[in-house]
């Protein structure tokens, strides 16, 4: 068999021209096992109907395998001749022939150097898309996280306008003078609180004395 890989040919064909002249060499032989087979049938039949024949199966057998060998030499042989008329002359395309999807390599020629800054260039495209995928996973979840704190803003902001509209209808004025007064009563009575609950403790430590 040709040992040339014949990659032109597969790319034509749709297989390579080695993977048909196997098929074709399994098949001849297949069949000549298959006729020599027949043939043994047929004169163990013929034999058997002479009679007084002292030529056993296992002769005819040993005869057989011995016929079967010589015609595969002979069959190899000849196999040879035709599988390299056969590569050579029906399954080779010539050095001067391109393919229809290849003649735009004829238009644009370029060489292995170029080939190979396309193919870096190529890559460093791919590790680029990658990385914006990335951060445009990582924009769109900071995005959902800024929908919900703006959720949460606007909650604030509607509790604050309903404050100021409370306080507009009690005629507390602004709401923000209004709020910080709150704030400072609110630590008053804080302080207030605390004070009185320190005076419990002492009163009931002192009824605990008496």
């Amino acid at each position: 068999m040709s040992v040339d890989p014949m990659t032109y040919e597969a790319q034509f064909f749709g297989f390579t021209p080695q993977t048909c002249m196997l098929r074709v060499y399994t098949a001849f032989q297949d069949y000549l096992f298959e006729v020599m087979l027949v043939v043994e049938g047929v004169m163990l039949k013929k034999l058997d109907g002479i009679p007084g024949c002292k030529i056993s199966p296992s002769k005819i057998r040993k005869c057989t395998e011995k016929f079967l060998l010589f015609m595969k030499e002979h069959f190899d042989k000849l196999f040879s001749k035709m599988e390299e008329v056969l590569l050579q002359l029906v399954l080779n395309i010539p050095k001067n022939v391109l393919l229809p999807e290849d003649r735009v390599q004829e238009q644009y020629p370029y060489s292995e150097q170029e080939f190979q800054a396309l193919q870096d260039e190529l890559q460093q495209l791919q590790q680029q898309c990658r990385a914006e995928a990335v951060l445009e996973q990582e924009l769109r979840a900071e995005l959902e996280e800024q929908k919900v704190v703006k959720a949460e803003l606007e909650k604030i902001l509607q509790c604050f306008d309903g404050l100021e509209n409370i306080c507009r209808e009690h005629g507390a004025g602004n709401f923000k003078e209004s709020f910080a007064l709150l704030t400072q009563s609110s630590k008053k009575l804080k302080d207030v609180l605390k004070e009185v609950e320190e005076k419990s403790k002492k009163m009931n430590q002192h009824d605990q004395l008496m």
